[in-house]
């Protein structure tokens, strides 16, 4: 059996990769690791609603328990929702079953430490290695056995500190909200609602295997239908965990993690609260959003592609605000991963500081044309381009012929055989024939 953890988690078809068996030990590893400070830990459990999620989380319990920590069951909740209980409830840890995105056939394993954050590396090589060298000593018996405990109120805990994180009443405002088939399904309308906002859903029925059918931040096309249909303000597309969103202005328009950080990033760095005068994104951020910060006399620090990545640069440099295009955003001081929900009700308080609509707001930042195109290559040779000479010179060519008024990157894929491009500017044919042209050239040196 390879590496276990995945940038996300351990994830895989439910019941044939993501087994019980493999659960109940990832489960038992995790209470291992992760309460050896404590006589006996504590873990809260959340799901998303994949039907597997049932089978899961029993023998996750099943795991917790043989080792001596009681599971705290909190049900259908977001990701982030288990994060931020795990400091309400002073628990020693979390453990989410999801696989956030993914069809309903997969299923998902994600941790998260005493403080509410994803495991760093060594924690999870930690867990990795009891499972797979089958060392785990942490069988309990008799009184030393876990319990499992219902946590009802869970959801209700999550709820009402969401709303403690923005100010006033949202009356007036009329929103659609598109929530996956997925965990968001009866936390994001009631949140809404509650703010006294007017709350209109879409896939908020699910049934197991519908989640992400078509639908939430994947699929933002049919809540743009929706929201210009119904005549509403804007609204919001979650995916099937609720760590992320995407947003859609009146129009119909598109909104996506870029345009969001842009707009939270200008009210932030208004009102004196834009730690670092600085937002944290991905290389794949969008050109617009680096002229949009610098038009307000901030930057955008680049990361590695993933919000494991995000997260540790905001971290080491105490920024407060992060977060990818697909709409992973983390306002740190308020939650210590990406969560779906607090990001819209971060982007309706931003619409009502300002007193705009999204699509207003959205205008202060002018998105680039970007292109994407795939070289096949073997895995063995996916670094090789960077030694290559003559591949070398047509990236430097292509720079230069895009020099401030676009940019080039280049990166092997972290999981197939290919090399990424992606070239940002103002013309999308220019782009095109670039991009098409440097992967032949790859494909050909490389092969």
């Amino acid at each position: 059996m390879g590496r276990l953890f995945g940038t996300d988690g351990v994830r895989g078809i439910a019941n044939e990769e993501l087994t019980c068996d493999l659960a109940f030990k990832l489960a038992g590893a995790g209470a291992e690791v992760l309460g050896r400070e404590t006589g006996r830990p504590r873990f809260v459990v959340g799901t998303d609603t994949r039907l597997s999620s049932d089978m899961l989380e029993s023998a996750t319990v099943a795991g917790l328990c043989s080792a001596g920590s009681d599971a705290v069951l909190v049900g259908v909740v977001p990701t982030p929702a288990v994060a931020y209980l795990i400091r309400r409830l002073d628990a020693d840890g979390g453990i989410v079953i999801s696989a956030s995105h993914n069809p309903a056939q997969y299923n998902g394993i994600k941790f998260f430490d005493r403080y509410g954050y994803k495991l760093e590396d060594n924690l999870e090589e930690a867990i990795e290695r009891i499972v797979l060298d089958g060392t785990n000593s942490a069988a309990r018996t008799g009184r030393d056995l876990g319990r499992r405990i219902y946590e009802a109120e869970g959801i209700r805990y999550y709820a009402e500190y969401l709303k403690s994180t923005v100010s006033g009443s949202f009356e007036g405002i009329k929103v659609g909200v598109d929530c996956a088939n997925g965990a968001a399904f009866k936390a994001a309308p009631m949140v809404l609602q509650e703010l006294g906002a007017e709350v209109k859903t879409i896939n908020d029925r699910p049934d197991g295997l519908n989640i992400n059918v078509d639908c939430g931040s994947t699929h933002p096309d049919g809540l743009a239908s929706f929201v210009k249909k119904k005549g509403l303000d804007l609204g919001f597309a979650f995916d099937g965990d609720a760590d992320r969103v995407i947003a859609v202005d009146g129009s119909g328009e598109i909104v996506d993690g870029d345009y969001i950080m842009a707009v939270c990033g200008r009210r932030l760095k208004e009102q004196g609260r834009l730690a670092g005068n600085a937002v944290a994104a991905t290389v794949m951020s969008n050109l617009g959003l680096h002229r949009a910060m610098e038009q307000i006399g901030c930057r955008v620090e680049e990361t590695r592609v993933g919000d494991r990545y995000v997260l540790q640069r905001m971290m080491e440099k105490g920024y407060g605000l992060g977060g990818e295009q697909s709409g992973h955003i983390i306002f740190l001081e308020l939650n210590t991963t990406g969560d779906g929900l607090l990001t819209a009700l971060q982007l309706l308080e931003s619409i009502r500081f300002f007193d705009r609509s999204l699509a207003d707001l959205c205008s202060t930042m002018q998105k680039y044309p970007q292109v994407l195109v795939n070289a096949r290559v073997e895995n063995s040779k996916k670094e090789a381009y960077r030694e290559d000479k003559v591949i070398a010179a047509e990236i430097e060519r292509i720079k230069s012929e895009l020099e401030g008024n676009g940019r080039v990157l280049i990166r092997p894929s972290g999981t197939e055989p290919l090399v990424r491009i992606m070239l940002e500017g103002q013309d999308t044919g220019q782009l095109r024939q670039y991009a098409e042209n440097l992967a032949k050239l790859i494909e050909s040196r490389l092969a």
